[in-house]
């Protein structure tokens, strides 16, 4: 009896670590791609609002926000049935967006208004609208919830938003045209791309100064086609990924030496990344070929290519 025991246990742990749903935004077809992520293969596609772009899962996973940039709005699914049950004032143009780690706000990059845009998700209205620098871009949340940094790309800075006076206290300067942003798990350093700098600097949360700019150069790749966009790191802070976008790569970086170990190939135009809920896989969004790659973290191997639809751009998993 024990022995039979033991083995559904194992079999129903091994269901759970592989039951992830993938949700892929694709700008082209105004539409949502959901990806079995057991078996690797899309399930649907739901039409969703105009040209999709970063999506978010709210911290208990019920529910699915999605930037539709020309609807100006942030539009809010039901993750069960994937049906739009709401919208947010977002403001014009939202492109990408955090989450706080209470799920209690939202904050968004206006690209256009050189601001950020704060919803509160309870009331489902704007608390403010703060002010940074030219064409805002990538914005995180650390996981300690004490710091917002938005990133401006014309600017190439990073601003440092106090999420209590919600004002800006520190600026650090970066290398050309920041994109995306992301604090480590442990909330001590802060990664920000740079997609004309073909650079990610790394920045000591805590003094708020550079720790390393690390360079990417590819072997038989023209410089000017490398340009970081997307950036994850694990939780252990083992490696992280940076998504090299027409390079068709995803750079590996030791996440303690802070140096790249490998560059690994995917789709073309590689924009966006995540991990499954067990952090043994990373799905990457490839715009140019319609496709997302998936990566075995394990063996830093890509292993398929999943066909999503038109241009896909954000993705997340929902456990």
């Amino acid at each position: 009896m024990l022995r039979i025991m033991l083995a559904i246990l194992c079999i129903s742990a091994a269901f759970l670590a592989h039951a992830d749903t993938v949700l892929v935004t694709l700008e082209k077809d105004n539409a949502l791609a959901v990806v079995d992520g057991d078996t690797l293969a899309l399930k649907k596609t739901v039409k969703i609002g105009r040209r999709p772009r970063d999506i978010k899962l709210s911290p208990d996973f019920r529910k699915i926000y999605v930037a539709t940039s020309d609807d100006d709005t942030i539009q809010v699914l039901d993750a069960e049935t994937y049906k739009v049950i709401g919208d947010l004032p977002s403001g014009e143009d939202p492109e990408t967006f955090a989450i706080a780690p209470d799920g209690k706000r939202m904050y968004v990059s206006n690209e256009d208004d050189n601001q950020v845009t704060v919803i509160d998700l309870e009331t489902a209205q704007v608390v403010k609208t703060i002010p940074v620098g030219v064409e805002p871009e990538g914005i995180a949340v650390s996981p300690d919830g004490k710091w917002v940094v938005s990133t401006s790309e014309t600017t190439n800075m990073a601003h440092w938003i106090d999420p209590q006076s919600l004002e800006i206290i520190h600026n650090t300067l970066v290398d050309p045209r920041p994109r995306a942003a992301t604090f480590t798990a442990d909330s001590k350093q802060l990664w920000v791309t740079s997609e004309i700098g073909s650079t990610l600097t790394v920045i000591d949360t805590e003094s708020k100064k550079i720790v390393k700019k690390i360079h990417f150069q590819i072997p038989g790749v023209t410089q000017a086609l490398v340009q970081p966009v997307g950036v994850i790191v694990d939780d252990r802070r083992r490696y992280g990924y940076v998504a090299l976008g027409p390079a068709n790569r995803v750079a590996v970086i030791d996440a303690q030496k802070l140096e790249v170990v490998d560059y690994l190939i995917t789709g073309k135009r590689v924009w966006h990344l995540a991990f499954s809920s067990d952090g043994k896989r990373l799905f990457t969004t490839n715009g140019a070929s319609h496709d997302v790659t998936v990566i075995d973290t394990g063996r830093l191997k890509p292993v398929k290519s999943i066909p999503v639809g038109q241009w896909p751009w954000g993705v997340a998993v929902r456990p």
